[in-house]
């Protein structure tokens, strides 16, 4: 067993702490309160190799793996704990790496340097208005074959980036039915551009939290696709969405440590200063012993995530691992690190008083950004149960 970091980790974390403190941090609140991405930070991030980092260098991407992805998801978090800035990151991590496993090279060269530069947009859609983590038994968006390509109905809600899609061109893949006879063997992905497609009509909601994102969704009728578009292999797409879906709470477990670890910083500075009865706060066991749980639940929360991030690395460099095992550590994450973040930064709130109350301090937007992680974004925390008391107890036992 090694819990060190490697020369290379060290380094990568301090590259992109630094360049996330001085070029992200300053703009944190300007973030929040515009509702966008300043265009400057989005060209920041790729310079950085931050858009997409997972994608193939032949595509503009570096290659990066699992645990490396996660380094910088952490960082990123740690730099603006609105979450906005993160959730962008985090989903073309994610979803460019399946993207770029499973897409044709035709499809690939098309999409993902546009999105590794920045100049485009790459989403995950796979939620409907009638059913949230249940795809398998909620989906009731289709694809049928006509014309040696594909015909797509149905609607998409609940999903990141359409805004900035609309902007910017890309693609989100789209996970529609394709075969109603064969449960969650029926499901194929689908590359669906949004901006300029006069047979996608789009609709935005407004979020409480992580506001320099845009959520919202959008409706396809009687959408014509070539083949092309079709990301891997037809009945295939369940698979690849259980498979992003996993990378994607492993980030989201890094995204929460660090949010949460610089919350508790802020509050940690804050305790030493301020004084109560002739004394700092911090010397008060009332603050300095829930302090001591914060500062373990994080340190819980971050080994979860990077023993789950160092098992996908393990599967998809020495096939050590089954997926079934790595979805499970992200499952035990995802359902730890939110929860740990959100009460983290309820608690520095508590400490910094009625100035907790303002926008003096950041805590807020954490709060606000945080809870869409134990809400559901990547799945409700009861489908994470359910993913562990699958093992736990048996498959046998499951409803």
């Amino acid at each position: 067993m090694n819990f060190g970091w490697s020369k290379e980790e060290q380094m990568w974390r301090r590259t992109v702490r630094d360049f996330a403190q001085k070029k992200i941090t300053p703009r944190s609140r300007e973030i929040d309160s515009t509702g966008h991405i300043p265009d400057e930070t989005i060209h920041d991030l790729a310079e950085m190799g931050l858009l997409a980092p997972t994608v193939s260098e032949e595509y503009g991407g570096m290659g990066m793996g699992v645990t490396m992805a996660a380094i910088a998801a952490e960082e990123l978090g740690r730099a603006e704990i609105s979450l906005a800035l993160p959730v962008l990151y985090l989903v073309e991590a994610a979803w460019g790496f399946i993207f770029d496993r499973y897409a044709s090279p035709e499809l690939k060269k098309e999409i993902l340097p546009g999105v590794t530069a920045g100049k485009s947009f790459l989403g995950i859609a796979a939620t409907e208005p009638g059913g949230g983590s249940d795809i398998s038994g909620a989906t009731r968006c289709k694809a049928e074959q006509k014309d040696g390509g594909w015909l797509l109905n149905g609607e998409k809600m609940y999903i990141s980036g359409i805004r900035e899609e609309l902007k910017m061109g890309g693609c989100h893949m789209t996970l529609v039915r394709t075969d109603p006879s064969a449960a969650h063997r029926g499901f194929t992905f689908f590359a669906v551009p949004l901006k300029d497609n006069p047979f996608v009509t789009t609709t935005l909601v407004e979020d409480w939290g992580r506001q320099g994102i845009s959520t919202g969704g959008f409706n396809m009728e009687n959408l014509q696709l070539s083949d092309k578009n079709r990301i891997g292999e037809a009945n295939r797409g369940f698979y690849y969405a259980m498979e992003g879906f996993t990378f994607a709470r492993i980030l989201i477990g890094a995204t929460c440590v660090g949010a949460a670890d610089a919350g508790l910083q802020m509050g940690v500075s804050y305790i030493k200063q301020r004084q109560s009865f002739g004394h700092p706060l911090a010397s008060y066991q009332g603050i300095s012993f829930p302090a001591a749980e914060r500062s373990t639940d994080i340190e819980t929360a971050r080994l979860l995530t990077y023993k789950a991030a160092w098992m996908a690395d393990e599967m998809y460099t020495r096939n050590a691992y089954k997926h079934k095992e790595v979805a499970l550590a992200a499952a035990m994450a995802k359902l730890r690190a939110p929860v740990m973040a959100f009460e983290t930064l309820n608690e520095v709130a508590n400490w910094l008083g009625a100035m907790g109350y303002t926008k003096e301090y950041p805590i807020e937007m954490g709060i606000r950004g945080v809870r869409s992680y134990s809400i559901g974004a990547e799945g409700a925390m009861n489908i994470m149960r359910m993913i562990i008391a699958r093992e736990l107890i048996g498959e046998e036992y499951k409803q």
